[in-house]
């Protein structure tokens, strides 16, 4: 493993994402309520995800987290794999099937270099994950390649042009007297794990090229509406003075497509 994806893989392993935020301990109940913040607060999930169609179909997730998305897809009958970069997510999402009594062929693995065979899957999902891969365009192409023809990728990643990565850039850019700063840079350093990215519709596309039918959408968040905290690494006075002033409503009307969140869904 090179310095840099050693860097990402230990930023992951001190907490899955959401696990200082919204999980307490480990038992059935915690990741129970972990589940219902992640949708109360992702609400655009299970419509984006359509876990109810995967029933019998050969699904892998990259990326599994804490496991809620996995969860879902388990109670929905799908032929279940997920991976993870890291061990620690992995075993929260073994604790988290063993409570329920679910099954999936869970490890560790390396999203730039999948361990399955060409043609394997119906479904690849990934939400929020492959932003974080330092060659996501090599991760993408190892998507396409275990899809089977005619197979779906549904993936979240991370939108350059967002109301977070504005915030970010005033914060650490502007208010630090370094405005020559790009949202690129911003990103790279102060968004969750170092390296992480964001792409604008143009760079999604590129991505994915290899794919067919891709249709990109963007969606407000809860971070770039500031309904909420905001990560692992950011907190403060300020911000919580800026959640009493934020301008809601007009950023909901005027500049909805300037969300973190870009959904992708797209056939091979």
């Amino acid at each position: 493993m090179n310095a840099e994806k050693k860097s990402v893989h230990d930023f992951w392993q001190k907490a899955s994402c959401g696990e200082s935020l919204y999980l307490k301990s480990y038992g059935k109940e915690e990741y129970l309520r972990q589940t219902n913040i992640r949708y109360d607060l992702e609400p655009f999930i299970p419509t984006f995800a359509q876990f109810e169609n995967y029933k019998g179909k050969k699904v892998l997730e990259i990326g599994i987290g804490l496991g809620a998305d996995h969860q879902k897809f388990a109670e929905a009958g799908a032929v279940l794999y997920g991976i993870d970069f890291t061990n620690r997510s992995v075993e929260h999402v073994h604790r988290r099937f063993q409570h329920f009594g679910l099954h999936s062929m869970l490890g560790v693995a390396d999203a730039e270099d999948l361990p399955f065979n060409e043609g394997t899957f119906d479904l690849v999902y990934s939400w929020g994950v492959l932003h974080h891969t330092p060659n996501t365009a090599k991760a993408v192409h190892e998507m396409c390649r275990v899809l089977k023809p005619g197979g779906e990728a549904k993936i979240m990643i991370y939108h350059k042009y967002s109301f977070v990565g504005y915030m970010l850039w005033l914060r650490y850019a502007l208010f630090k007297f370094r405005p020559g700063m790009t949202l690129a840079q911003i990103y790279n350093r102060y968004l969750e794990s170092p390296g992480t990215k964001a792409y604008s519709m143009g760079e999604a596309k590129v991505l994915f090229k290899e794919f067919c039918d891709v249709n990109i959408s963007t969606v407000l968040t809860h971070g770039d509406l500031l309904a909420s905290s905001v990560g692992q690494r950011h907190q403060g006075r300020l911000l919580s003075l800026a959640r009493l002033l934020w301008p809601r409503r007009i950023i909901r009307r005027f500049f909805y497509k300037h969300g973190l969140y870009m959904l992708i869904n797209a056939n091979k």
